[in-house]
Order: C-alpha cells, then sequence, then structure tokens
C-alpha cells in the first residue's frame, strides 16, 4: 500500500498556504488530517497519484475549503485565550494582590466624589492611552521579529499579541463614559451607588487591560509550548 512520503508532507504544506492557511499550527492539523485521509482513499484506489488523491480529499471540505476550519480553529482559540484571563484575572482577588485591587477601587471611588474627579479621569484616560499605545507597538514588533526568526506564524502567539494590542482601547473608551457621567449633578445617595459602580468596572478593565498587554505575552513562550509540542523544535531551529 503507498504511503505518505516526507516529500509529499512538504507538498501539503505548500497546499495549505497557496489556500490561506498562514498559521503553520492550523498548517499542521490540515496536513495531518489529509496525510491520513490520502493514504485512506488510497487503499481503494491504490492506481491514483498523490496529486490525484489530494484533490479528492481537498474537496471534502467544502466549497469553501479550509475557511471553515480556521474558522473553527479561531473561535476555539478565543475561547481559550478568554478562559486564559479570566484564570489571571482570579489571582488578582486572592492575597496578596486583593490589596492592590482594593487601593485601585478606593482610589477611583474617592475620585468620583472629588470636585477634581474630570481633571483626574481625563489624566488617566491620556496617561493610560500613552501608555498602552507604546506597549501595543512593542507587542507588534515583538509579533514580526518572532515570525523574521522562525518563519512560523502561530494562531494562539497573534491572538495573544493582537487582541493585547486592541484591548488598550476599553479603558479610554469607559474612562470617556465616566467623565461624561460626572458632568451630571447627582445627590450624595445616588452618586455614591454610581461611584461604587463605575470603580467596579474601571477596576475590572484596568486588571484585563494589565493581564492582556503584560501578563499574557510575558507568558507565551509557556502558553504556547504547553498547545503546541511542536512549538519549542521550531522555534529553537
Amino acid at each position: 500500500m503507498k504511503k505518505i512520503t516526507e516529500q509529499h508532507i512538504q507538498e501539503l504544506y505548500k497546499f495549505t498556504r497557496q489556500h490561506y492557511v498562514e498559521h503553520f499550527d492550523v498548517q499542521t492539523e490540515l496536513v495531518d488530517h489529509l496525510a491520513n485521509d490520502i493514504e485512506t482513499i488510497w487503499k481503494d484506489q491504490p492506481n491514483l497519484s498523490f496529486n490525484e488523491a489530494k484533490k479528492m480529499s481537498f474537496k471534502k471540505f467544502g466549497i469553501f475549503g479550509f475557511q471553515d476550519v480556521l474558522a473553527e480553529r479561531q473561535k476555539a482559540l478565543s475561547k481559550k485565550y478568554w478562559k486564559l484571563i479570566w484564570n489571571f484575572a482570579k489571582n488578582w482577588f486572592k492575597l496578596p494582590k486583593i490589596i492592590l485591587t482594593a487601593l485601585i477601587f478606593m482610589c477611583f471611588y474617592t475620585v468620583f466624589n472629588s470636585e477634581y474627579r474630570v481633571y483626574f479621569l481625563f489624566g488617566t484616560l491620556i496617561s493610560t492611552f500613552i501608555c498602552a499605545l507604546y506597549k501595543g507597538i512593542i507587542l507588534n514588533k515583538t509579533l514580526k521579529t518572532n515570525f523574521k526568526q522562525t518563519g512560523k506564524k502561530w494562531m494562539l502567539e497573534e491572538l495573544i499579541f493582537k487582541t493585547g494590542l486592541g484591548s488598550f482601547l476599553l479603558i479610554p473608551v469607559n474612562l470617556v463614559n465616566a467623565v461624561n457621567l460626572t458632568n451630571f449633578e447627582h445627590t450624595t445617595n445616588t452618586f455614591n451607588w454610581v461611584a461604587v459602580f463605575y470603580s467596579a468596572i474601571i477596576t475590572l478593565l484596568i486588571i484585563v487591560l494589565y493581564i492582556a498587554l503584560i501578563i499574557l505575552p510575558d507568558k507565551v513562550e509557556e502558553l504556547l509550548s504547553k498547545q503546541y509540542p511542536e512549538y519549542k523544535l521550531v522555534s529553537k531551529a
């Protein structure tokens, strides 16, 4: 019975790239599937050439080709990404980080009850935006450098870096809402409840922003090594 050779494997990698699959992890998954399916086809039709069997296997993916697989993979890794965010966020509600969390909350609560709240929040908006944008630029540069060094793209790596790059918009948008809110007159009781609510929301967003821009990118090699056994081999090549 015919068997898939190393040359066939390389041709399948090239084939996936030609069909707009850029990430090496997804390419590997598809190549493995195609190789197994081609060998199964050869059992029933041994006279078929490799290219003929490959075309038969590819037709099974439907009119959209590999796009459905890409969409499913993207969806699955997006869930994994936010699960990672949640797992790291839970640590902020344990000692000793919960003390820092409480201090951040009290800081914003005090600000919301201050007559200088608009100036403070506006200053926070500007400084947060600049710092997060700077970090986002570094992440984008690091992603490009990693690709140049290895010649490989990993979907989870790109998700961590690019989602982190876009996540800095969360704080400015919500701080703008908070600043607008402070322009209205409130009774003491009503404003205190509003202050508690917005202080809690902004505190949580700061934690998410820190995890997305600092913690996850710093742990990307560890996370990728767990997700993809072949990552260490490729990164050291």
